[in-house]
């Protein structure tokens, strides 16, 4: 498929896709408010009303609670917004090679690497329970497509492979959640091939809409304790101190959702 295609349906996703995320987030909808059947009050496991899950938000305790759950109850979100498309045009046009994603959770980019170009790709996130989803996802794929994929526990910060192992590198919707997104970033970056890419697909605040931004600050509290995602973070700032190299960088939903296309620091 090519560019010009996926930049038309880019076109009828951002109209469709932009008037429903203004619905999403003021209704607290997009992953947010009250989880299905649950009632969250903002305590710690303490009872401590000053924890705060935007400074602490446990990702991977929270992760491994509501795994089971976790594709139903952002399937619809995600389909309607055009983030699986996303998904598969970030892969599609720049993944190559030997390609690690990390933060990987329930294997939702499977089936949108290029057969041809990724040669193998390895699955990491620090939640056993997240993987157990993709690797039941992948027992349902072609045997070919089984053969390159490996899935393993792994924490983003402290990738046990040496300098230089990877072609491409993947993170979509993980610097939300990330203990210190910063340091994952470096840590991509220690990992990946000095000619290699680091593709990113990620939400937080926008610098277009500050009214927007202010309602993602009211409620991130409520959000970091029910996804263990902070999803008021600056990306911008985040990736810039972490040193990236930009080559591409598309903001969607009203500037929430960020497209990167990176190369590790020169």
């Amino acid at each position: 498929m090519s560019m010009s295609t996926y930049a038309r349906r880019f076109g009828i996703v951002a109209v469709s896709g932009s008037v429903y995320v203004g619905a999403v987030y003021l209704g607290i909808q997009l992953y947010g408010g009250e989880r299905k059947g649950q009632q969250q009050a903002l305590l710690g496991e303490d009872g401590n009303k000053t924890t705060s899950y935007v400074m602490d938000p446990r990702r991977t305790a929270t992760f491994q609670k509501i795994a089971y759950s976790y594709d139903d109850e952002i399937a619809k979100d995600e389909f309607v917004m055009g983030i699986n498309l996303m998904r598969r045009a970030l892969l599609y046009f720049h993944a190559t090679g030997n390609v690690l994603e990390v933060g990987a959770g329930t294997g939702r980019n499977l089936g949108y690497y290029p057969s041809g170009s990724v040669k193998k790709i390895t699955l990491t996130d620090s939640s056993d329970k997240m993987l157990e989803k993709a690797k039941e996802k992948l027992s349902g794929m072609s045997t070919a497509e089984k053969a390159r994929h490996e899935v393993m526990v792994a924490d983003a910060s402290q990738l046990p492979y040496p300098d230089n192992s990877f072609d491409t590198i993947v993170d979509t919707f993980g610097l939300c959640s990330f203990d210190d997104p910063t340091a994952v970033l470096k840590e991509l970056q220690r990992v990946c091939k000095p000619d290699g890419k680091i593709l990113l697909l990620e939400h937080g605040r926008t610098k277009a809409y500050t009214g927007l931004s202010s309602y993602l600050d009211k409620h991130a509290e409520r959000h970091a304790k029910n996804w263990g995602c902070v999803w008021n973070r600056d990306i911008d700032k985040i990736v810039d101190s972490s040193g990236l190299a930009l080559e591409k960088l598309h903001n969607f939903h009203f500037g929430t959702t960020y497209y990167i296309v990176a190369k590790p620091k020169t």
